[in-house]
């Protein structure tokens, strides 16, 4: 909390509050350290475009570290004016957002805002996240009613932004809100984020308590319940690799942090490596 005081109203920090959500993500590149985007969040909105960058694998990312964050998610489809199938699109989004609310919106026209104005509470606090060149700062400029934000267009050969944005700022808006942007991220590398993971695939996980082996890996065992819904058709594979590919980078980072975790991974790969070693033993001994 800060007070203006004197003639050049200079803010004098008074108080520092306590964190009640935290959206983080691992420190680009390879340095194993959190880096905070956003603190004090009531709701983020995750920002995806519904251009050539539509990518819903991204969005249960975002998904995953929002849950985790304690903040309220919500996904925003922008650019719903150049989209010929937004509202495909948008049911595509929905079987991915267990939970959270999809809303369509066009920055450009204004489509889809009043949907977005119901999050707009009186002393609480947003943050739009999401990759460059979705329209975040678009999607600002159009709550604020006036350009603050500077905005660009994207590459025409693959949709992607300019980072036109390069800092964070906390916007009060007309209706009493708070709004925060910030810069897009190139990459959005989670950050101890399991429960997160598993309230994001939470319907993967209600299938997994039908298969027949507690310990299934859903990787052909008889009786999987996650297998026979890839054949039906009522399961993405896309979705289900994507969550594979997000407990492995939790588990990459446990080990990374935890020493004796490491330790028990190294002592694993140990005994894989005397068991292979016996098997050619015993080949070269037939």
């Amino acid at each position: 909390m800060a007070e203006l005081q004197g003639e050049d109203a200079t803010a004098v920090i008074q108080e520092v509050l306590p964190r009640r959500s935290k959206f983080v993500r691992k420190m680009a590149g390879k340095k194993v350290e959190e880096q905070v985007i956003a603190t004090n969040v009531d709701t983020a909105l995750l920002v995806s475009a519904l251009d050539g960058d539509f990518n819903p694998r991204r969005v249960e990312r975002y998904l995953a570290q929002c849950w985790e964050s304690g903040a309220r998610p919500v996904i925003v489809l922008n650019k719903a004016d150049v989209c010929e199938d937004a509202l495909v699109k948008a049911v595509e989004m929905e079987r991915v957002a267990i939970g959270t609310e999809v809303c369509v919106v066009s920055a450009k026209t204004g489509q889809g805002f009043g949907e977005l104005e119901e999050f707009l509470r009186p002393g609480s606090t947003l943050v739009l996240l999401g990759s460059s060149g979705v329209g975040k700062s678009a999607i600002a400029n159009r709550l604020l009613g006036q350009m603050v934000q500077e905005v660009q267009p994207v590459r025409e050969s693959d949709s992607r932004g300019r980072h036109t944005t390069t800092s964070r700022e906390l916007f009060a808006l007309p209706g009493g809100a708070l709004l925060m942007d910030t810069p897009g991220l190139r990459e959005m590398q989670l950050w101890d984020a399991e429960q997160g993971v598993a309230q994001t695939f939470a319907d993967i996980d209600a299938l997994a308590t039908q298969c027949r082996f507690g310990d299934c890996r859903h990787e052909g065992e008889p009786g999987c319940a996650v297998q026979a819904a890839l054949s039906a058709g009522t399961l993405d594979p896309a979705r289900l690799e994507n969550r594979r590919k997000l407990l492995r980078e939790q588990e990459f980072l446990r080990r990374k942090m935890d020493p004796e975790a490491r330790a028990e991974h190294h002592q694993r790969i140990k005994q894989l490596m005397r068991g292979v070693r016996e098997m050619y033993r015993h080949k070269k001994r037939d």
